[in-house]
């Protein structure tokens, strides 16, 4: 299937131009007046990203069950809300934390598994802004290592080291169909350390299990899984979330009846997202038509 707006390209919504942008503004006259310029800035969006806008178009339409004025009202809603991230995470990561809220659900058990001596898979999904907790990881950052697809991984990594310092966690690149990948993955669970997925994103080509979400048929990626399974170690899910008044709520939701089979897994992960996502519709971050 061709990149025709029904299948994710390996790049993330928010590149290196939007980073950069945001993050001299904030720099310059603050994270209210970024806020503020952002409100413009999905003005432009809404007509000139049409992919993406008859995505979440389709989300609202379709899966959330909006009609036509409610569903206006949240595709703003929805651009803005990415914006947010965008800037929380750049402000974040650049010292500035003293300036938000964060809360935290399950994080107790949470360590315990970090300091179970097994080693882990953490799966999150493209909802909320992951990289807001990457501070909290403590000295376990040295430890965990993010699985991305290269684009992806290259669109952020020098804007981010630029401006935010070195994240304590390392990244292993994927490229499409990369055995070396696979065998650092097997190296990293092996040594009883982390490794860490997106559960809701894979690349054309690479193999699939379709399950229902959010009352329709969606497929997800089989990998992240498969590794969950394979080498039966404990499993996490993991979503960083804004709420207002500039507050993150990390939640880690922890399946029961671990160690699991691939299949177990997925559904355990699938379940918990979707759960997530009706609980903050408009931090939805798939910006093209995910569902079958």
């Amino acid at each position: 299937m061709g990149n025709n707006g029904k299948q994710w390209s390996g790049r993330s919504r928010g590149g290196g131009f939007g980073y950069n942008f945001f993050i001299l503004l904030m720099k310059v006259a603050g994270i209210r007046s970024a806020y503020a310029f952002l409100s413009l800035v999905v003005v432009y969006f809404i007509p000139f990203a049409p992919r993406a806008t008859r995505a979440v178009w389709f989300y609202n339409r379709r899966i959330l069950g909006y009609g036509r004025l409610h569903s206006a009202v949240k595709l703003y809603a929805h651009y803005y809300a990415l914006g947010q991230t965008i800037i929380d995470r750049v402000a974040i990561g650049s010292g500035m934390e003293r300036k938000y809220k964060f809360e935290f659900e399950n994080y107790d058990a949470f360590l315990r598994v970090l300091d179970g001596g097994r080693g882990a898979v953490i799966i999150g999904a493209h909802v909320g802004c992951w990289g807001t907790g990457a501070g909290f990881f403590g000295d376990y950052a040295r430890k965990m290592h993010l699985v991305m697809y290269d684009a992806e991984y290259r669109q952020i990594k020098s804007v981010m080291e630029k401006h935010c310092g070195q994240e304590g966690y390392k990244v292993i690149a994927v490229n499409e169909g990369g055995i070396e990948s696979i065998l650092r993955i097997k190296e990293v669970l092996d040594r009883k350390e982390y490794v860490c997925f997106q559960g809701d994103r894979f690349v054309e080509g690479s193999p699939t299990v379709t399950l229902p979400f959010m009352g329709h048929e969606a497929p997800f990626p089989a990998g992240p899984f498969a590794v969950a399974g394979k080498f039966r170690v404990p499993v996490v899910f993991y979503y960083a979330m804004r709420e207002r008044g500039r507050r993150y709520r990390f939640i880690f939701d922890i399946p029961d009846g671990q160690p699991m089979t691939r299949d177990a897994v997925l559904g355990s992960y699938v379940r918990s997202l979707e759960a997530v996502v009706r609980r903050y519709p408009q931090q939805w971050f798939n910006f093209y038509r995910f569902w079958s």
